[in-house]
C-alpha cells in the first residue's frame, strides 16, 4: 500500500468525527448561524496567510524541481482562490472588530511552522496534507448529502468539492507518496498527518464555539 493509503486508514476515525461536527452538519443543511461562519472565515484568513508562507518554505526545501514548482504554485494559486472566496462572503458582512488568531488557529499554524523549521521535509509535507485532503473529502461529502436548495454556503461547498481543488489535492498526495517511497520516516510522516487532522477537527469546532482567548 502507498503511504497515503496507510495514513488515511489510520486517520479515518478522525475524519468521521469531523463529519459529525455541528459546524459542518449545519453548514451542509444551510442553518449554520452566519456569525459562526464569519468567525471561521476570519480565522481561516489568518491561517491561510501563514499556510502560504509555509508552502513557499516547503518549496525551498524540495530537491525535485517539479515538486518545488508545484508547491510554489500552491503558495500562489490555492491561497488566492481561497482568499477570493473569503472576500465574496465577507463583502456584505457587518462591520465588526475581530481579534487576532484564536488559540486553536495559533496552535495549528504554530505546529506547522515548527515542522517546517525544526523537523524534516517529509514531516512538513505530511503535516500540510490534511488541509488539502480533508477539505476536499468534506466538500465532496457535503455536496453528496446536502438536502437544502439555495444553501447560503453553496459557493464554499462548490469550491472544496470542485474539480480544480481535487487536482491540487491529487498533486499534493502524489508528492507525499513519492517522498515517502524513498524515506525511512514514514511513521513520523503519518504522525504529523494525524496531529494536523486532529487540528482540523479543532479548527471547525473552535469556530462553532466562537473561540476567543479567556483573558
Amino acid at each position: 500500500m502507498k503511504w497515503s493509503e496507510i495514513t488515511w486508514n489510520a486517520s479515518e476515525p478522525i475524519y468521521r468525527k469531523i463529519l459529525e461536527l455541528p459546524f459542518l452538519t449545519e453548514l451542509m443543511n444551510g442553518t449554520l448561524p452566519i456569525e459562526k461562519f464569519y468567525h471561521y472565515l476570519h480565522q481561516d484568513a489568518i491561517y491561510l496567510s501563514e499556510y502560504g508562507k509555509i508552502m513557499a518554505g516547503i518549496a525551498s526545501k524540495l530537491n525535485n524541481a517539479k515538486h518545488r514548482n508545484t508547491f510554489l504554485l500552491f503558495a500562489e494559486d490555492s491561497i488566492a482562490v481561497e482568499l477570493s472566496l473569503h472576500e465574496t462572503f465577507l463583502r456584505d458582512a457587518p462591520a465588526m472588530s475581530y481579534p487576532g488568531p484564536s488559540p486553536c488557529c495559533l496552535l495549528y499554524t504554530g505546529y506547522l511552522s515548527y515542522l517546517l523549521h525544526f523537523s524534516t521535509v517529509e514531516q512538513i509535507l505530511a503535516g500540510i496534507l490534511p488541509c488539502f485532503w480533508i477539505y476536499q473529502k468534506v466538500g465532496e461529502y457535503i455536496l453528496e448529502n446536502q438536502t437544502k436548495d439555495h444553501n447560503p454556503y453553496q459557493q464554499w461547498i462548490d469550491t472544496y468539492s470542485g474539480e480544480d481543488f481535487a487536482k491540487m489535492v491529487i498533486l499534493a498526495i502524489d508528492i507525499c507518496d513519492a517522498v515517502a517511497s524513498k524515506s525511512q520516516q514514514t511513521s513520523e510522516m503519518t504522525e504529523s498527518f494525524i496531529y494536523a487532522a486532529k487540528m482540523e477537527w479543532m479548527f471547525w469546532d473552535s469556530a462553532y464555539n466562537l473561540e476567543t482567548w479567556p483573558v
